[in-house]
């Protein structure tokens, strides 16, 4: 039979003609470097990191080089890299040529333990990690635990380290001269898989939002130009790292969308460090969650003119008090951009604009969006009414990968249910009221509960456990675990508080323990969580510490 669908007959010839929609390239590692290389600004300094900086021609020359390393590693496309280290000039090389070869990075924090890492690796099935001498433990430890296959093992240093078989192990300085061609970009299309970014959402299980190429330059030029208006000549520093949406927005996608200078910093973003940071590389934009905003305001050593280059700050991640905005613009004379974003639309899609603040506000739409409220009984809500909130995203993630149940709860179609409560107002501006789940975002970071109950029922000395998030003295929302004690024993707080602290990383670690004779539940024998938050309020009577 002809090809193009041709039917025959006594009497006539019919054609019928399929059209096929053809995507042009549009790998995002190219957008965000070469596409600069090639408009005469190469000799622009894309990052600054604590040891050098890098030019885009330099980085895009790295870039090459480390993705012909992936084809010498025997890498295939599409294939998951898990990025676990510390934020550094070669650790966004590492994600860059991967998506320039046509593989899936998947950035992960370094706040996982080893039992946490081998999890992400036996769930996303990877091929290849890359870590750095500092976490090269973890690693060694998470690939003995993991079920994967044949592994390669990349690290950013000079030093080698044993590893269980079948992994091996190459240097950064071997893997990027290994003397394979350099070869062209991967011709991935906007819909091709890009990344994958892990989050715990709303049900408090870690899964891989998959993210396409196409949305990279979505979030770049949507948020980071539109606006927030980057410019060439802005240098970005964000407190939060690569391996979160927020982080990797704010130190990637945006500053290196508009040509700009990301700075990157492995430290931990305590004040002091932040500040170092601050004073030796002067940033134009400075991108935090509320909880960085508190931590400055604590820090009486700051100086007032710490943020002297900074022409406004950028928040997200939780939701930012009104106070602490006010409080930290007082003190500091920036003002405070707030943002709300989610893992599963890649960055922000409400915001407040600059020169316009906003107290409690999360102001409105990013351009290329559309939102609705919806009220608990399914109808729009009504300005002025709390409802849940749903974007419609061109930048949303396909989906949760290998997870169809969690992909339709929180994937309505065109529409991503958030999750988040909010309320409209008649001039378009949001107000996030809190959560319809009851996970804890604390530090920026989802918490479940039952995670932390888990560890503490491990204890001798706990029969019953739930825990709460309660605001500290900045208004941001802390766990608070509420224990009954196991009989004829007695409960020590701060001996749990350091059990949770052996095994915990820091932002989900209780910050009180009480101590309860009962917790309180339903008739049908359910815990009343929101009773239980009321009562440990009133039990602790001054906030939680930060």
């Amino acid at each position: 039979m002809p090809s193009g669908g041709e039917t025959l007959g006594p009497a006539r010839r019919t054609w019928h003609w399929r059209v096929i929609a053809v995507l042009e390239p549009s790998n995002a590692a190219t957008y965000l470097v070469d596409r600069h290389v090639r408009r005469g600004a190469g000799e622009r300094v894309a990052v600054m990191g604590p040891d050098r900086s890098v030019t885009y021609a330099e980085l895009a020359q790295a870039i090459a080089a480390a993705s012909a390393g992936w084809q010498s590693a025997g890498l295939r496309p599409e294939e998951r890299v898990m990025l676990y280290a510390d934020d550094h000039p070669d650790l966004l090389v590492a994600l860059l040529s991967a998506m320039r070869y046509g593989a899936v990075p998947v950035p992960v924090s370094t706040l996982y333990t080893s039992d946490d890492l081998g999890r992400l690796l036996t769930d996303s099935r990877a091929r290849a990690v890359v870590t750095d001498e500092k976490h090269a433990a973890e690693v060694k430890e998470a690939i003995g635990s993991a079920a994967t296959g044949p592994i390669t093992v990349i690290i950013l240093s000079d030093t080698e380290i044993e590893l269980p078989a079948p992994a091996r192990i190459l240097l950064w300085k071997d893997f990027v001269s290994q003397g394979h061609e350099v070869g062209p970009p991967d011709e991935s299309t906007e819909d091709s898989p890009a990344l994958w970014l892990y989050t715990s959402g709303t049900t408090g299980n870690p899964k891989a939002a998959m993210h396409r190429h196409g949305s990279i330059r979505f979030v770049a030029e949507a948020y980071g130009q539109g606006v927030l208006e980057i410019q060439p000549a802005d240098r970005c520093l964000s407190a939060s790292k690569l391996s979160f949406a927020y982080g990797l927005g704010n130190s990637c996608f945006l500053p290196l969308g508009a040509g700009a200078t990301t700075i990157l910093d492995p430290a931990r973003p305590t004040p002091q460090n932040l500040l170092h940071r601050l004073l030796i590389h002067r940033p134009t934009i400075f991108f935090g969650v509320p909880s960085v905003y508190a931590s400055f305001l604590r820090d009486e050593s700051i100086p007032a003119d710490a943020f002297e280059s900074v022409r406004f700050g950028v928040s997200a991640g939780e939701r930012l008090p009104g106070e602490l905005q006010r409080r930290f613009q007082s003190r500091f004379g920036v003002e405070l951009v707030n943002g709300l974003g989610m893992t599963e639309t890649l960055h922000v899609f409400l915001s407040t604009r600059p020169g316009h603040a906003q107290a409690d506000s999360v102001g409105s739409v990013v351009p290329g969006y559309d939102v609705k409220v919806v009220s608990e009984g399914g109808s729009p809500a009504e300005p002025g009414q709390p409802g849940t909130l749903h974007v419609r995203a061109p930048s949303a993630a396909t989906g949760y990968w290998a997870r169809t149940a969690a992909t339709r709860k929180v994937f309505e179609g065109e529409w991503v249910n958030t999750g988040d409560l909010v309320r409209q107002d008649s001039s378009g501006n949001f107000t996030i009221l809190g959560r319809t789940t009851e996970m804890i975002k604390s530090g920026g970071l989802w918490v479940s509960p039952a995670e932390i109950e888990a560890h503490l029922l491990r204890h001798p000395t706990v029969a019953e456990a739930a825990v709460v998030g309660i605001p500290n003295a900045d208004g941001l929302e802390k766990p608070v675990a509420c224990v009954v004690s196991a009989p004829h024993t007695e409960i020590d707080p701060e001996t749990l508080i350091a059990h949770c602290r052996s095994a915990l990383p820091a932002f989900k670690q209780p910050r009180q323990v009480l101590v309860f004779d009962a917790l309180p539940i339903t008739p049908n024998g359910k815990l009343q969580r929101h009773a239980l938050r009321t009562a440990a309020t009133e039990r602790l009577k001054t906030t939680v510490p930060a």
